[in-house]
């Protein structure tokens, strides 16, 4: 089942709180349209300074490629290479943006997709946010019971764990 990490905004001015509609929830994982359509992922998610620099890796690449002399094909594996690392990292990289942009992460929740995990964190962080009703009060305490206590000095014959004393029958 997918992880999830969830990320609350920095509250608008007013606000004590940030509003939950505007939660995020982050999957890990393959990014499968990062690995194929790497600057137009970054440019949806608004991932400028990691747009910046997949701009810049792809052109160091390309000018080492060119110095070196390299063939169609190794520069197509290359590119292949880091289009792979973009579809690896998505996560990781859109976590970094949040945490930049002062986003505060929740915490983690497990589901089948994200709706279920947005049931799921949303089902427990209600829980948590409204006050509880007062506890009744406790019932008697539980008894306390003491390690059982050995009277006598050991036998030969005692058994420690499962096996029997070396050379004593079966």
């Amino acid at each position: 089942m997918p992880t999830y990490t969830v990320h609350a905004p920095p509250p608008k001015a007013g606000e004590a709180a940030s509003d939950p509609q505007r939660f995020v929830f982050v999957r890990d994982g393959f990014y499968v349209w990062a690995f194929l359509l790497a600057p137009l992922w970054l440019l949806y998610r608004r991932l400028w300074l990691v747009l910046l620099g997949y701009v810049v890796a792809n052109a160091l690449l390309g000018g080492v490629f060119y110095l070196l002399g390299a063939s169609a094909v190794l520069k197509g594996l290359g590119s292949l290479l880091v289009a792979l690392l973009v579809g690896l990292e998505a996560a990781t990289l859109w976590r970094w943006t949040l945490q930049r942009r002062r986003w505060r992460m929740l915490g983690f929740v497990i589901g089948d997709d994200a709706e279920t995990a947005e049931r799921r964190f949303f089902a427990e962080w209600a829980k948590a946010v409204t006050p509880a009703a007062p506890a009744a009060p406790p019932a008697a305490p539980e008894p306390q019971y003491a390690a059982p206590v050995r009277r006598g000095p050991p036998s030969g014959s005692d058994v420690i764990g499962l096996f029997p004393e070396p050379g004593s029958s079966p």
